[in-house]
């Protein structure tokens, strides 16, 4: 039997299936935050204090304030869309653990330590897997895809006599024609 808080989570989260979002991440956020709100068994709506505590708990794996903070700014669109039922609903801020708008600074990888990976993938047991992730690696340098659009590609979008890949309906649902260099067309 759903509990109040499970029946409004599997409705917001079916309104943003019929609006066209992917969800997968944020459901199992919200399935984990409903089931921590039935365990408190509290009456009321939801409040920031709540959702900090269910961020802050020690069994979500971390203890780093960032990682608590990107579990609240998960939750924002479920308490803004609750304030319908539930007026009281309190929706947290970007100031509840600290900013987490800080990125990391992106280690761009030397030649040689790129030889270095890609001869460590090719030893990896079973052969077909060494083979697997040392052509990865090497599609991934050569070619600056993320890991999903290598991980998507098909035969039809590779044309080595052309020197393109065809990587169809990325980011944002676009697809882009990327140029190979001459070593990795043999």
């Amino acid at each position: 039997m759903k509990t109040a808080m499970q029946t409004y989570v599997a409705q917001f989260l079916a309104e943003r299936q019929r609006l066209g979002f992917d969800s997968r991440s944020m459901g199992y956020a919200l399935g984990s935050l409903a089931r921590y709100i039935d365990g408190l068994e509290t009456q009321g709506p939801l409040t920031v204090e709540v959702m900090a505590a269910w961020a802050r708990r020690p069994n979500n794996g971390s203890d780093n304030p960032m990682t608590w903070a990107r579990r609240l700014k998960i939750l924002r669109p479920f308490a803004r869309w609750m304030q319908q039922f539930e007026p009281g609903t309190e929706v947290p801020d970007d100031s509840v653990f600290g900013n987490i708008d800080r990125r990391l600074t992106p280690h761009i990888y030397a030649e040689q330590e790129i030889a270095d990976l890609l001869v460590a993938a090719g030893h990896l047991q079973p052969p077909l897997r060494g083979a697997t992730y040392e052509t990865l690696f090497g599609l991934l340098a050569a070619t600056g895809l993320r890991v999903s659009e290598a991980l998507h590609l098909l035969d039809a979008d590779v044309d080595l006599r052309a020197g393109l890949l065809t990587v169809r309906r990325t980011k944002f649902a676009k697809s882009r024609q990327v140029p190979l260099h001459p070593s990795t067309q043999s």
